[in-house]
């Protein structure tokens, strides 16, 4: 013990000193008391921190200047993106898989094989209308314009001199909505065939005459020839002999 008690009662300096703190003298210096306590702490702590720090050494770990172990090859997160960035479970459990076996995400299929129930209609639904009910669907076709008449109709003739099948042609003409163009098929049949082969105004005429009455009229045939003689001008160009044919 630094401080020894006896039954001496105390001078006149001791009573008036009561007051003041009290003073140890170690190796002739006088300290007070308070710092030998705080020295005693913090050569208690020091003799822990270096237990430990011998336990640990043999394990692969090191202390930190905080006094907590750490492990050799771990990283510690130092800021919270790295806690989010973790995909593992933070309640330690399960196994990593998907939840709900992959079907519980946002715009998902749902699990392989679920079948799904036919929806009801709603009819308190605000936008529920009697008649959509009897609806019938059907696909509608555009009317072609001139531009997208003359690019599909094109390959269509130029691969019907190839095969010579009229029947193929018209079950082609047939899917397609001509509308007002249905005039211009004879028009650009006979513009083709000026340019090619004499078989391929043969077959032209074979086609116009199969046309007639299933894709297009009399009244269109009349109508595209007259077209024809109107722009015959135009076809000399690059067709010489196309008035004699």
């Amino acid at each position: 013990e630094l401080e020894n008690l006896s039954d001496v009662p105390f001078s006149g300096d001791e009573e008036n000193g009561g007051s003041e703190e009290r003073k140890t003298e170690i190796n002739g210096n006088w300290i007070p008391a308070t710092s030998i306590t705080e020295a005693k702490i913090n050569a208690k702590a020091k003799r822990r921190l270096r237990k430990n720090s011998s336990r640990d050494s043999g394990r692969g770990d090191s202390v930190s200047e905080n006094g907590e172990t750490l492990k050799i090859g771990v990283v510690v997160p130092t800021s919270p993106k790295g806690k989010l960035l973790d995909r593992r479970s933070r309640s330690g459990k399960g196994r990593g898989l998907p939840k709900k076996g992959g079907a519980g995400g946002k715009g998902v299929w749902g699990t392989p094989g679920q079948v799904y129930d036919v929806e009801e209609v709603d009819i308190k639904d605000p936008n529920y209308d009697d008649d959509q009910e009897n609806c019938i669907y059907e696909t509608v076709v555009l009317p072609l314009d001139e531009r997208a008449f003359e690019k599909t109709l094109t390959p269509i003739i130029q691969e019907y001199f190839e095969h010579g099948d009229t029947n193929e042609v018209s079950e082609m003409l047939k899917d397609l909505n001509l509308g007002e163009m249905k005039y211009s098929v004879p028009v650009l049949a006979v513009s083709l065939a000026l340019e090619g082969k004499a078989s391929h105004r043969e077959m032209t005429s074979k086609l116009i005459s199969d046309l007639c009455g299933t894709v297009v009229s009399k009244t269109d045939v009349e109508k595209s020839f007259d077209r024809l003689l109107k722009e015959l001008p135009e076809l000399v160009l690059d067709s010489p002999k196309a008035p004699q044919v």
